[in-house]
Order: C-alpha cells, then structure tokens, then sequence
C-alpha cells in the first residue's frame, strides 16, 4: 500500500489519498490523471487495467485502486 500511495501522491501530490473516498464522484481524479495512473499501476505492477476496470468504484480511494490492482496481480 505504501507504494501505491507513493505513486497516487506523485501523481497529484495535491490531494490527500489517505483520507480522500470520493476521488472520481467528486471531481478530484481528472480524466488525465487517471490515465496517468493506470499506466504508471499498468508498468509497476505488470498488470493490465482493462476499460471495463475503470469504474468509480476502482478510482474513488487509495483502497478501491489497491483492491483492483491485488485483484488484477493474483489473476
């Protein structure tokens, strides 16, 4: 987690991921951000975010993104 948390705050170090349970419902993940993202999760963790996975629910917190990308490592 602490990785990914590395990397979310690379991202946009102007948001609070820690806290922060509405990423996508409220506007802070810009479109760009999260293409961003999945291609910076995509390379690190050798998996591959698929369109159907980009749904609020996977990009709303720092949890929803960890649980997409442990769900997409362990198949």
């Amino acid at each position: 987690m602490e990785q990914l948390l590395s990397i979310l705050t690379e991202c946009c170090p102007d948001i609070d991921f820690e806290h922060e349970t509405a990423l996508v419902d409220d506007e802070l993940l810009a479109s760009l951000d999260i293409v961003m993202l999945v291609g910076e999760l995509n390379e690190t963790y050798g998996i591959s975010i698929t369109v159907d996975d980009l749904v609020p629910e996977n990009f709303n917190s720092a949890q929803g993104i960890y649980a997409l990308v442990q769900r997409l490592r362990n198949g």
